[in-house]
């Protein structure tokens, strides 16, 4: 049986390859919170459930040509998981003063919960560097 670090390696690796749908909603339990704290892209902050996720990641797609997360740092502990995370993505439209193809990087804080082998939990801490 897989970890819960191996499992959420796996999840930012979907992620990263811009999987959806079926593929995607298989990391999560039905009744997944995905909570996104306050960042530059989203001022107010978010709380997701599954639909709302699976419809970001196909809305993700028209924003962002590739996507890329860099695991810097990572702790187990039961079913929880704390990763620190380098993310990059090439636009798709541009956004601030960064073009079409321009480069947006930031650095994520993100904790995530398990029970049965899936996502039940998720909060983000998105620290986008300045465009």
């Amino acid at each position: 049986m897989n970890s819960c670090l191996d499992l959420a390696k796996s999840y930012l690796k979907a992620l990263e390859d811009g999987v959806t749908g079926d593929e995607l909603a298989a990391f999560f339990s039905s009744d997944v919170v995905q909570e996104e704290f306050p960042n530059r892209l989203t001022p107010n902050g978010a709380q997701r459930d599954l639909a709302s996720l699976l419809e970001g990641a196909v809305r993700g797609k028209q924003i962002i040509q590739q996507q890329r997360y860099e695991l810097v740092n990572a702790v187990e502990d039961n079913q929880t998981v704390a990763l620190e995370v380098n993310w990059s993505a090439t636009l798709a439209v541009p956004i601030g003063n960064l073009p079409i193809g321009g480069e947006m990087r930031a650095r994520f804080a993100m904790f995530i919960e398990f029970q049965d082998g899936k996502i039940v939990r998720q909060r983000n801490n998105d620290c986008f560097y300045p465009w």
